[in-house]
């Protein structure tokens, strides 16, 4: 067995709850293996580590590593891990979510989350669709792409994530794709050694249910595209606004070093027991 592979098996329960679930070609196992090397980079503890999860593909990673870890419902996994970290704020608290999870039914937690600033590192794995549930249209598909409730094309405008985070008071704001790993263990690294609410959105492909059905053929080609179409924020600068449709911007767009949520409430603690109003 390699050092890395050894690497990886020592944050999995491997024996335990493998083969894992991800349909061949997408690109989840690609951002579990980079949270991993971002903790192990930062030497945490698994015992410090607490990762939440909510339901979709992406929540199966809390099944797979061995952290302490929460599997729960559909959308809610940032108010669950807002209280873990308010009840108990040394753990560090990572909450994986899907596009769907994060900013649809999931949409005002991570708002609010964003607002109060919480100290949670959150990754929110786009794959611009509903994977396990059919293939349906989630706040991010495209406009014009082709899923099970918009066979005709997609009508709704996406959501742009970035945007919406820095604009509901987030830390920390990065964006990152599957076809950038050294990239993309770098951005969750800073994210998880930072205060307050921190955010990473990764773009990893979804052939299963997106590809097939907006004629690419194999996951490849989805990766060939999204490397293609990825450009980095000075690259995207130069852009004229002609050239940037269908061009996404990668890398750190917010960096604040606000307090978390979890401090303020131990400084009124602190008071209160202390007798002072």
């Amino acid at each position: 067995m390699s050092e890395v592979t050894q690497l990886i098996h020592h944050y999995l329960r491997h024996s335990k709850k493998f083969p894992h679930v991800f349909c061949p070609g997408c690109g989840h196992g690609i951002v579990l293996g980079s949270l991993i090397r971002s903790v192990h980079a930062l030497s945490l503890s698994k015992d410090d580590v607490v990762l939440v999860a909510g339901i979709g593909c992406s929540g199966r990673m809390a099944v797979y590593v061995d952290f302490n870890t929460l599997h729960t419902t559909h959308g809610r996994a940032l108010t669950f891990a807002t209280g873990i970290k308010t009840a108990n704020p040394k753990l560090k608290v990572i909450v994986v979510m899907g596009d769907g999870d994060a900013l649809s039914i999931g949409g005002n937690h991570l708002i609010h989350a964003a607002r109060r600033n919480v100290g949670i590192t959150a990754l929110i794995l786009n794959n611009n669709i509903y994977g396990m549930t059919g293939g349906q249209s989630s706040p991010t598909s495209p406009d014009g792409c082709r899923t099970t409730t918009a066979p005709h094309g997609q009508l709704e405008a996406p959501f742009d994530t970035v945007d919406l985070l820095r604009g509901a008071g987030a830390n920390f704001v990065a964006r990152g794709t599957v076809m950038h790993a050294k990239m993309l263990d770098k951005l969750i690294t800073t994210a998880l050694d930072r205060p307050g609410f921190n955010v990473v959105e990764v773009l990893t492909p979804c052939h299963t249910q997106y590809g097939r059905k907006n004629e690419f053929k194999t996951a490849v080609d989805m990766y060939r595209d999204l490397k293609k179409r990825s450009i980095s924020l000075d690259g995207y600068s130069n852009l004229s606004e002609e050239e940037r449709p269908n061009r996404v911007p990668i890398g750190i767009f917010e960096q604040r070093d606000n307090r978390g949520l979890e401090e303020h409430y131990e400084q009124m603690r602190q008071q209160l027991q202390g007798g002072q109003q």
